[in-house]
């Protein structure tokens, strides 16, 4: 279900990550497209333009204040038809102001998380690749799903990398 797995709670010297009580404490990568109004583009979900953003690779992100990023697990994940999965931000990011975000993980899907991830704060924040970024908490259900994300072709099924919006 989840590539690579860590079967215990990994936390000194970084932001956890790995199994934890009842979720799994995924990582973020070292991939990041930073939002920019370099160019004063308009974000449209519809068609958005590779010119909003910046490319950028690296151990840390810094997020300039009151910007946004996008990002992508280090996990790939396989999600079978009678589970879902939520996603919560990590108290660490949290308590500095850094909001992530994350769809659900759908009955079916799979492929690495797209991460949104917001600094609402008036200052520079650093991001730390390769460790713990949010948790997602696992449902399952008695059946498998009338019809899976992957039975209805989902937009983002299998997607790997930072996947921007698409429309179906």
């Amino acid at each position: 279900m989840i590539t690579p797995f860590v079967d215990r709670q990994v936390k000194e010297g970084v932001i956890s990550y790995g199994l934890s009580s009842y979720g799994y404490d995924m990582r973020v990568a070292d991939e990041y497209r930073i939002f920019t109004n370099l160019n004063s583009v308009v974000v449209d979900p519809k068609a958005i333009r590779a010119e909003s953003m910046v490319e950028y690779r690296g151990d840390t992100c810094i997020i300039p204040p009151n910007s946004f990023c996008l990002a992508r697990s280090v996990e790939y994940f396989r999600i079978p038809e009678n589970v879902t999965g939520l996603c919560v931000g990590k108290s660490t990011y949290a308590r500095c102001g850094i909001v992530v975000n994350i769809t659900p993980l759908e009955a079916g899907w799979e492929g690495h998380l797209t991460i949104e991830i917001s600094n609402t704060t008036p200052l520079p924040a650093k991001i730390y690749s390769f460790e713990g970024i949010a948790q997602i908490l696992f449902f399952e259900g008695d059946e498998a799903c009338l019809i899976s994300y992957a039975a209805r072709h989902g937009k983002y099924q299998g997607q790997t990398g930072i996947t921007l919006p698409r429309i179906g």
